[in-house]
């Protein structure tokens, strides 16, 4: 019989987070398989774990995995572990877990810290229906159309993003999302834990008083339900333009508040129609 490929949470800052039964399995296994096994091994002696280390990471996953999964087949039992949280999300382990699926070995998920929960069920934001969307693109190109997209979903979204990146990304949220409700979680578990609240420019101001160190979790409201019985986008826009007088912006922002359209979509719309009705 196959070996038993485990899944497994470590703290994502406090080292009391871990769980008992993680330590008695890490203690078992026959092989970790870490993302950096420098960091993991600070965990291991902390907690007195003495076992074999291999790295698994992205850059080296294909060459990695496959040794992984010979282990597995000489009936060892591997334990896969991230540097913080959950194994497999925003991970190459996904890869991994594939792979020993389709062999027919046993794959157990050991359950525990994981940043995106955690920083979800602190932030005061709805999470009856939320959605994990990751790392955003790095550049801004790409984040906006990345963003235009998730905009529409709903419920609560909920980002992982660099610290230098942090006020592109706020930024471009309010450029593609308007004034939302936002929640910035850093440091999470660790002494200098921070929840920022309040809209997007609310907490770009406060972000902006200082740099900003450590794991970052965006989590951006749901926008605003569609207004019902609203005026197809094209007819609003015609009136919001002509009858109203307001400018392309306003009136692009005013559509997508009523209608729910994502604002560069309402933009693109207004800019169409002000040119009646041809494209620009």
């Amino acid at each position: 019989m196959p070996g038993t490929l485990y899944i497994m949470a470590t703290p994502i800052g406090n080292l009391e987070d871990m769980t008992f039964r993680a330590v008695r399995i890490l203690g078992e296994v026959d092989l970790i398989a870490a993302e950096d096994t420098r960091h993991s091994l600070k965990l291991l002696n902390h907690f007195g774990i003495s076992k074999p280390l291999t790295s698994y990471f992205d850059h080296n996953q294909k060459f990695k995995g496959e040794r992984i999964l010979q282990a597995l087949r000489g009936e060892k039992n591997v334990a896969l572990i991230s540097d913080a949280g959950t194994p497999c999300i925003s991970d190459p382990g996904f890869n991994l877990v594939r792979a020993a699926v389709a062999e027919g070995i046993a794959v157990i998920p050991i359950p525990g810290p994981c940043a995106a929960i955690t920083a979800l069920s602190g932030s005061g934001l709805p999470s009856d229906t939320f959605t994990f969307v990751g790392f955003p693109p790095a550049r801004q190109g790409k984040r906006r159309t990345f963003l235009n997209a998730m905009a529409p979903l709903p419920g609560t979204l909920v980002f992982y993003e660099a610290p230098h990146r942090l006020e592109e990304t706020l930024r471009d949220i309010r450029e593609v999302m308007g004034e939302r409700q936002v929640v910035v979680a850093r440091e999470l578990t660790k002494i200098y834990e921070e929840f920022i609240r309040g809209t997007v420019g609310e907490v770009l101001a406060e972000v902006a008083q200082g740099k900003v160190r450590g794991e970052v979790v965006i989590l951006v409201a749901p926008g605003e339900a569609p207004q019902e019985n609203a005026l197809p986008l094209p007819e609003l826009l015609e009136r919001l333009l002509n009858d109203e007088g307001l400018t392309v912006k306003d009136a692009a922002k005013k559509a997508a508040e009523i209608t729910g359209v994502p604002k560069n979509a309402a933009y693109a719309e207004a800019l169409r129609v002000r040119n009646g009705g041809t494209e620009c």
